[in-house]
């Protein structure tokens, strides 16, 4: 590894005019600045991330909280979406991105533990369960943070507008002529969920309908054998719903694979809805009418802010950035 002495060495300088020259002081000379750079280059030269960091008390380097709690890896195309813009926009602006351990499995350093041992310069919550102790300490300690999702007080977040957009589905929905819709969430400790549970309670009572209780029902989101439960059960009621509104995409595969299995046809038998607009969702058939949320948008605009805070933390707010979704129409609710 070259080091600032073989440097000074090959220029016939000091370790220390090699220093200054490499961090751009301003008691050097530009022909000399600009020779030593060029010879370092030409070496090879590299600085050390350590040596960096005792320098600028900066490790050009966010830690990425990411809790699979649906086993699926990366292979989830919201999240694959929002943690491909986050690591392009961190590259764009010099910056690495390390994914926190989150295996319980021997972990012997809390998440605040964690991201101190790494110095991190920050911290981007992309999916975790917010109510852990551990999650909680890490918003509210000193490192900055932005959550994706998720409101809290002392963290700035970037969130998908899920009033706005359930309520547009809903709209459309109702345009086709349903007024039994049932709604199939996530579960309720969620704030995703709670803003979309809200946004469809307002929808229907905008329009005047009201729905029985057992039309609402509970399954975790990306799960299709629990959504296909809950999809048995609609399906058995007296009063059936014309419409089901699935938690998310995948998870309304489960709920399509009941409905055929019964004989069914979507949307001339039933309709159905989902949510996320993931790619494959416009490759079933019929098309699924859903919400397509951006998350190349919500990924880089989370590391963005998060390296706003990191570069200028005096004049750093916490804020609430919203994104945008999409209304797919798709083919799966039809016209009653």
């Amino acid at each position: 590894m070259v080091s600032l002495k073989d440097i000074a060495q090959r220029c016939g300088v000091s370790t220390a005019t090699v220093s200054k020259a490499l961090h751009d002081q301003k008691d050097i000379g530009a022909e000399t600045k600009n020779r030593i750079k060029k010879i370092a280059k030409e070496m090879g030269y590299l600085p050390n991330a350590a040596a960096r960091v005792l320098k600028t008390k900066e490790s050009n380097n966010i830690g990425v909280l990411y809790f699979d709690e649906a086993a699926m890896g990366l292979t989830h195309e919201y999240f694959a979406g929002v943690l491909n813009g986050i690591k392009a926009q961190a590259e764009m602006l010099g910056y690495d991105i390390t994914f926190i351990n989150t295996s319980p499995v021997g972990k012997k350093l809390s998440y605040l533990e964690h991201c101190k041992y790494r110095n991190f310069d920050g911290v981007v919550i992309v999916c975790a369960r917010f109510q852990d102790n551990e999650v909680q300490e890490l918003m509210s300690s000193d490192i900055p943070v932005v959550t994706i999702d998720y409101v809290h007080y002392s963290c700035s977040a970037v969130c998908s507008n899920n009033v706005k957009c359930m309520g547009e589905l809903l709209d459309y929905i109702i345009s086709m002529g349903h007024k039994k819709i049932a709604y199939i969430h996530g579960q309720d400790f969620s704030s995703v969920t709670r803003d979309r549970l809200a946004a469809y309670y307002r929808a229907l009572e905008k329009h005047g309908i009201d729905i029985p209780e057992e039309y609402v029902r509970e399954a975790r989101y990306l799960e299709t054998e629990d959504v296909a439960n809950q999809t048995e059960y609609l399906l058995d009621l007296p009063d059936k719903p014309t419409c089901i509104i699935y938690p998310d995409d995948t998870a309304a595969i489960g709920g399509i694979n009941v409905i055929r299995s019964r004989g069914l046809r979507i949307p001339e038998d039933i309709s159905i809805a989902g949510y996320d607009g993931t790619r494959v969702s416009q490759m079933l058939s019929p098309k699924l009418t859903t919400i397509r949320q951006d998350t190349d948008k919500i990924g880089r605009e989370a590391a963005d802010r998060l390296i706003s805070i990191i570069k200028k933390p005096k004049t750093a707010l916490v804020e609430r950035a919203v994104v945008e979704g999409i209304l797919l129409e798709g083919e799966s609710v039809g016209r009653i």
